[in-house]
């Protein structure tokens, strides 16, 4: 496959899975729906969306640039976006004080930031792990 369609296609399997992601996400989350607030300009779930889209890509990148064939990067691209999931839920559980998700729909922009820190932090650590 020619490096021209090659990305094409690339590109295409990556909006693909994100928007997979996106819609995972957004149905994960019990007291909102993140489109409708960041249509209404909560910048705390805003982050909290930038942060998962940017993770996601991140794993994706590091899955194209070790895979061999298209369907290992959908494989990685996949399991990388379960992997977000886990982590999303695992800085939920530990935040004891109290709940991620009540905060983001709060507005908490702090909160916002650290999701957003955790999504793409790990990210690197998932994707580094593709190889």
């Amino acid at each position: 496959m020619g490096p021209y369609v090659a990305t094409i296609v690339y590109f295409f399997i990556s909006v693909i899975i994100v928007l997979i992601g996106l819609f995972i996400f957004e149905n994960m989350t019990r007291k909102y729906k993140d489109m409708e607030e960041v249509k209404n300009g909560n910048t705390a779930v805003a982050l909290s969306v930038v942060g998962k889209i940017i993770g996601i890509c991140i794993i994706l990148s590091f899955a194209i640039y070790n895979s061999n064939v298209i369907y290992e990067t959908i494989i990685w691209g996949a399991f990388g976006v379960v992997l977000q999931m886990i982590a999303y839920w695992l800085f939920d559980m530990f935040t004891r004080n109290f709940s991620v998700e009540e905060q983001l729909h709060k507005n908490n922009v702090a909160v916002g930031i650290m999701s957003l820190g955790v999504s793409i932090g790990l990210a690197f650590v998932i994707g580094a792990s593709i190889t």
